[in-house]
């Protein structure tokens, strides 16, 4: 990474990391409402997020979009890039509420499921009609209307409906069931400091934001696997939450622990320094360190954390008990069966107490796995946590972010080729105010609505020639008019062929096992 915030990466076109907002710190993220992300590096420290670049190494033959930085962020998408490695199972879904025309900005994120798809992946499109009949107020029929337009595009981009599974929610019991089922781990009160619902706040509009968990987790129905959910960060409080929700169903919570009491992260972090100090100095750390040992160093060394005198007061409550590292497994939802089994499964040294059992001999890593196949074994759901990647929201063509309701602002897929030509042509740039200052200071592609088009979809996988655009901008040699009469084209030849693509796409729409017409008209 470059100190201005541009990728240095070999034959990848410099894109900024921020999405070429200059100062601007303000982060709102609301998955209906109007999402403010005026630099995207705050959802790093704000959220947890983090960066794409430290996982991009290890994603085999990365998505040109991950490669020039429009993927910048993700969740947990290791476990993902290491399934494509080994060959091992994994899954892709993602999510269209059909609001309108489907246009470039929709494009990144059916590319980046079809790549997935392509990559081996369980591949998953869905139409979140529920969603827009709950959240957004649609009707049925123009709903419907919009439903096979979606499909048409995301097919003819490339999805594979043989190898991968397209559904509505409405239509889909499967995904009703499960978010019954994960309706009894949620509740009124955490629903409203998520989305900052209140006593107006109908309650389709709150079965829907479940109905969307639930949609997150399908793909783990039939066995648990990596499962990874391109999205904008506008979507990051549904990601948190599913996260949460797909941990609140296991059977088991599998934790380390030191005594026969529980410790929350900050408080275990604390022990676990005055632990490996300690054991340092005795001769068997097994029954020489214990409690009140802990809590005297803890005292004595005073390590900064807000947690510091409840973990002190914790730890003189247990006395002259041995502190000893173990692996704990937490009854969460187990039934008697379940728990009795996982005792039995626990081989070697351990404790058995009320809710809880302790092993001596296991690793973190291997109690993981027999709690998640005792879990299997007896009827649950075993989820993993559900990871995702972020992508840069497009800059509209007038400047801000890309809206449906501006169409000025964005391209339909269905546009008129030479109506997606006239736009480009009067698209905001990122070009000086003269041809002078362009040649002498070169044009800002940062900060240009017509580089992002080239960088997000006119240059396809060609690095070299997305690369040629953005130095030959920068460098001053490239001006507007030019810059823009190329892309136009580019345009309205991408439209032509997709269009065209969308006509044949019918054919194999029609053999696809969906509904079109919604069975909730009235």
């Amino acid at each position: 990474m470059a100190d201005d915030g541009t990728h240095d990466r070999e034959g990848a076109p410099a894109v900024r990391s921020d999405g070429g907002t200059k100062g601007a710190d303000t982060v709102a993220l609301d998955p209906w409402g109007s999402s403010t992300v005026d630099d995207y590096r705050k959802l790093f420290e704000e959220f947890g997020i983090e960066s794409f670049d430290d996982v991009l190494p290890r994603v085999p033959t990365p998505h040109y979009l991950m490669r020039r930085g429009v993927i910048f962020g993700h969740r947990d998408y290791r476990s993902v890039a290491d399934a494509m490695t080994n060959g091992d199972p994994f899954a892709v879904l993602s999510g269209f509420m059909p609001t309108g025309d489907p246009h470039i900005g929709h494009k990144l994120v059916f590319d980046e499921l079809i790549w997935h798809q392509e990559r081996g992946g369980d591949a998953y499109g869905l139409i979140a009609d529920l969603e827009a009949h709950a959240a957004r107020g649609l009707s049925w029929d123009e709903i419907d209307k919009h439903t096979e337009s979606y499909l048409l595009s995301l097919i003819a981009l490339g999805f594979d409906p043989e190898e991968g599974e397209l559904y509505r929610q409405s239509t889909n019991r499967d995904v009703q069931d499960l978010a019954f089922e994960l309706g009894t781990k949620a509740n009124f009160s955490e629903l409203g400091a998520i989305y900052d619902f209140d006593g107006e706040t109908e309650v389709s509009y709150m079965q829907s934001v479940v109905t969307q968990m639930a949609d997150i987790l399908y793909p783990q129905l039939d066995g648990p696997k990596p499962t990874v959910i391109p999205v904008g960060p506008d979507q990051d409080p549904h990601m948190r939450l599913a996260r949460d929700l797909a941990g609140r169903m296991r059977y088991f919570k599998v934790t380390e622990a030191y005594a026969s009491f529980e410790l929350d992260d900050q408080e275990r972090a604390l022990v676990t320094r005055a632990y490996e100090a300690l054991a340092a100095d005795v001769d068997d750390p097994e029954t020489d360190v214990r409690c009140t040992d802990a809590a005297a160093w803890l005292d004595a060394e005073r390590p900064d954390s807000a947690s510091l005198e409840s973990t002190i007061e914790t730890l003189e409550s247990g006395g002259k008990e041995p502190l000893r590292p173990r692996v704990r497994f937490l009854d969460r939802n187990a039934t008697d069966d379940a728990f009795e089994a996982l005792i039995e499964a626990v081989e070697g040294e351990k404790r058995v107490y009320e809710g809880h059992v302790d092993s001596f001999d296991l690793d973190r890593e291997a109690a993981e796995e027999l709690a998640r196949q005792v879990e299997l074994d007896h009827g649950g759901y075993g989820f993993l946590p559900p990871s995702s990647i972020y992508h840069r929201f497009m800059s509209g063509l007038t400047g801000g972010k890309m809206s449906s309701s501006i169409p000025a602002s964005h391209i339909s897929l269905l546009d008129d080729p030479e109506d997606g030509y006239d736009k480009v042509k009067s698209a905001t740039t990122g070009g000086r105010e003269t041809a002078e200052e362009q040649r002498e200071l070169g044009g800002e592609a940062d900060e240009c609505p017509v580089y992002e088009l080239y960088a997000y979809l006119l240059s396809g996988d060609d690095d070299e020639f997305a690369t040629h655009v953005y130095e030959e901008c920068v460098g001053g040699e490239r001006l507007c008019g030019g810059c823009k009469e190329q892309a136009a084209e580019l345009m309205a030849e991408f439209l032509e062929a997709h269009q065209e693509k969308r006509e044949e796409a019918k054919d194999v729409l029609d053999g696809i096992d969906i509904e079109l017409d919604s069975p909730r008209k009235r």
